[in-house]
């Protein structure tokens, strides 16, 4: 088993084979900043680059996306780093290959919104109301949980509802919900545009700097395809370092695939131009804290050599 895992460890990460034919891989993402990688890899040219030919599905949910990666619907995907430490926990296989988006305090890409007349401003005010987040258990519900707790709030009386980014201002606008957690691009168009004001940042209550989601894939799958996916891993990781230097055009292909505006001031995620394991540490100990996982375990365990 060991022997496997060294292996899978140097053929990750080795030197980038030669050019061949085109290869095909299913991948999912989420329509958000955090997941858009392979739309930029995409449209730059980074998967044909390296020899991949790949077919993006989006969906809203990252529990739907972990569950297409598990039955083999997709190859690999993106999902926050708490519901890929769900499965594992679950005892599904899962392994991190390339890391997706990195939350940093001076990039806040997601926020708790209300509406713009709503007298909710504090952690305490959310006592007894319904917060959107869009699934439940993930970091969307973790970040407000630890926000509220740390603010004094009765986090026992705060209900979540499992919506769509794009659903929620119209939910709060009905009222059948006090105040969602958004990201962007459709947390700026909320804001601008949805008649939505944003109060906290609460994942900075989780870390002020934490791997928020990565691209992964089942470990049998790693094992059977080394190749493909040291592969993808190496287009991720060059699409990274050129989304980071590349704000604007990056923009716009987010704005062709989210059919959302993306504005020059809009807070963009810094995607990690290198894998670091005990960067994901702090989101899984807070996912276990407020009981989306029911203990906490080494980040090493979903990263290749775990």
């Amino acid at each position: 088993m060991m022997l496997a895992r060294t292996l899978l460890v140097v053929l990750l990460f080795a030197a980038p084979a030669s050019a061949q034919t085109l290869i095909k891989l299913q991948v999912a993402t989420t329509p958000n900043d955090s997941g858009a990688e392979v739309y930029y890899a995409q449209d730059m040219g980074f998967f044909k680059k390296a020899g991949l030919d790949v077919e993006i599905t989006t969906l809203n949910n990252g529990g739907l996306i972990s569950a297409g990666v598990a039955a083999g619907t997709f190859d690999v995907a993106q999902a926050a780093v708490s519901s890929v430490a769900s499965a594992h926990e679950r005892g599904v296989n899962f392994v991190i290959i390339a890391p997706a988006a990195l939350w940093t305090s001076d990039r806040p890409t997601s926020a708790l919104v209300v509406a713009k007349n709503s007298t909710i401003a504090s952690a305490k005010d959310l006592d007894g109301k319904i917060i959107a987040v869009n699934g439940l258990f993930n970091v969307t519900q973790v970040g407000p949980e630890a926000w509220i707790e740390q603010g004094g709030g009765n986090l026992a009386s705060v209900k979540f509802l499992e919506l769509p980014f794009a659903d929620m201002p119209g939910a709060v606008a009905a009222g059948r919900i006090d105040a969602a957690q958004i990201s962007e691009p459709a947390l700026d168009a909320a804001v601008k545009a949805g008649g939505m004001k944003a109060i906290a940042a609460p994942y900075d209550a989780i870390a002020k700097r934490f791997l928020l989601a990565g691209w992964f894939t089942t470990t049998a799958w790693a094992q059977q395809h080394p190749d493909l996916a040291r592969k993808f891993a190496a287009a991720i990781l060059e699409t990274a370092r050129w989304a980071n230097a590349n704000p604007e055009a990056s923009g716009k292909i987010l704005e062709k695939y989210t059919k959302l505006p993306v504005s020059p001031t809009m807070a963009r995620v810094l995607y990690p131009e290198r894998m670091i394991p005990s960067e994901a540490q702090p989101l899984i100990d807070a996912s276990a804290r407020y009981k989306a996982l029911r203990k906490t375990f080494p980040a090493s365990e979903i990263f290749p050599g775990g």
